[in-house]
């Protein structure tokens, strides 16, 4: 990250960290170096995540590097802008490159989809079908962090609409109806907190692709129930549940 354009940043991002009182648990279990994965839950607001990684640059001095949806450089100037700002256009190569690096990424591998699921599914994890964060961290021998943020889902009020699935399907545009504070599009002043797991460690590359393809199915299972259950624990302890 440009580091002129991370001075200019601080101040909003520690005053929208002070507006959510956001907090990290588990910040002691970060790497002090080499690289890793973060793998967050996706909210509608998006922004949490940013919070995420302003927390880890002030526990362990050490600037993440988003990687973001291509949709991002759909919107003309908006691309360069997230660049600015270190993040990556979210490609395997990108990925590469940085984990080479030993640079620490952050990644919702949850997408579009899981951000603009209604209220009625908030706190769930949608990463069935989303294994290329998995394959990243075989390959590449990276653990993977997970982060959730389950009081993110809380910021807005989304209704479930046939609208914004149709417009999802088809164009892959983020059209949703949702309500912030009162009748405001400003976000809920909710209290925010990320719970972190332990680094979890990916199994060793097999040589053979039917084994690689079986070996990526079994670690992305237990990757994606672990974050069910780290989810779940974090919303007992918030006391939240599903309306």
């Amino acid at each position: 990250m440009n580091n002129e354009v991370l001075i200019r940043l601080a101040p909003i991002i520690a005053g929208i960290r002070a507006y959510h009182h956001h907090t990290i648990v588990g910040a002691d279990e970060i790497p002090r170096q080499g690289s890793i994965i973060f793998a967050v839950n996706h909210s509608l607001a998006s922004y949490d995540i940013a919070l995420l990684m302003a927390g880890v640059y002030e526990a362990v001095n050490r600037i993440p590097r988003s990687l973001i949806d291509r949709l991002f450089y759909k919107v003309p100037g908006l691309g360069p802008v997230m660049e600015a700002l270190g993040s990556r256009e979210g490609t395997h190569d990108n990925a590469i490159k940085l984990l080479s690096a030993g640079e620490i990424i952050v990644l919702a591998p949850g997408g579009m989809r899981e951000s603009l699921r209604p209220s009625s599914e908030k706190y769930k994890i949608i990463w069935s079908k989303r294994k290329g964060f998995v394959k990243l961290s075989i390959e590449t021998q990276t653990p993977i962090m997970l982060a959730a943020c389950p009081a993110a889902d809380d910021m807005y009020d989304v209704a479930g609409s046939h609208v914004t699935a149709w417009a999802y399907k088809t164009f892959k545009i983020p059209l949703f109806f949702a309500k912030g504070a009162g009748i405001s599009p400003f976000p809920k002043p909710v209290r925010l907190t990320h719970y972190l797991s332990e680094p979890i460690v990916p199994p060793k590359m097999p040589d053979d692709k039917e084994q690689f393809v079986k070996v990526v199915d079994e670690f992305h299972q237990e990757v994606c129930d672990r974050m069910q259950k780290l989810m779940d624990s974090a919303c007992a302890q918030e006391k939240l549940r599903n309306p």
